[in-house]
């Protein structure tokens, strides 16, 4: 039960770092919310001042000190805080809240997703179906795996117990201050505890606790 109770919101996430805290205490697990961050976004955006915030396109928000780079795509719908920068070719497909300080880098792809304040998805990540907590951060070609090869249904792995999602759709959910080392993946369903790190390409599958490192390999050893 230790597990299951490291996953819930609370645990992952300081929700003072995001627009969407509110919205997320209606949840128990992260990937409760992935289902309803489009109709979010849309509600919330409606109600950003536009003093701080420009509206270039239906149901997309752009706080006036980001710094989006012309060869930039920003689907709809979208919000993109204070202080972000949206890096050449960044491609943000659909459906993202991303919060004050962040970066997403050259070639990074967002879809379905919402991004704590100060998380850095830098170089060529892809990252969908997913929420990163406050300041993670994607190391170059990291990737965020959101769908089975056999496109049935995620279970999330908590040991030898499983918590059906019932959704076929889900990435990873990181929790503050991760740091994921480059060209890993990390697939459907993962979970990274606070302040836990993942070595570089690595394949990481289930739960890792907070405050842990994953060696490989399903090694994972406690921070000293």
């Amino acid at each position: 039960m230790d597990i299951i109770k490291n996953i819930t919101i609370p645990e992952l996430f300081d929700l003072s770092h995001s627009l969407a805290g509110d919205y997320l205490k209606n949840f128990v697990y992260p990937w409760e919310a992935l289902g309803g961050i489009r109709e979010f976004i849309i509600s919330l955006g409606k109600t950003l001042s536009p003093e701080e915030y420009e509206n270039p396109s239906e149901n997309v928000w752009i706080h006036k000190t980001a710094k989006v780079f012309p060869s930039a795509y920003i689907g709809s719908p979208c919000i993109i805080g204070a202080n972000t920068e949206v890096r050449h070719c960044a491609f943000i497909r659909e459906c993202a809240l991303i919060g004050e300080g962040c970066v997403i880098g050259n070639s990074a792809e967002l879809k379905n997703v919402i991004i704590f304040d100060g998380v850095q998805t830098p170089h060529y990540n892809y990252v969908g179906d997913s929420i990163l907590g406050y300041k993670s951060h994607m190391g170059a070609g990291s990737i965020t795996s959101n769908v089975k090869s056999d496109k049935t249904n995620i279970a999330v792995k908590t040991g030898e117990e499983q918590i059906q999602s019932g959704m076929k759709k889900i990435g990873a959910m990181l929790g503050d201050f991760v740091e994921i080392g480059c060209n890993s993946v990390l697939n459907p369903g993962t979970i990274i505890g606070r302040n836990s790190s993942v070595y570089p390409t690595s394949s990481v599958r289930g739960i890792v606790p907070a405050d842990s490192i994953y060696k490989g390999d399903g090694i994972i050893v406690r921070k000293k």
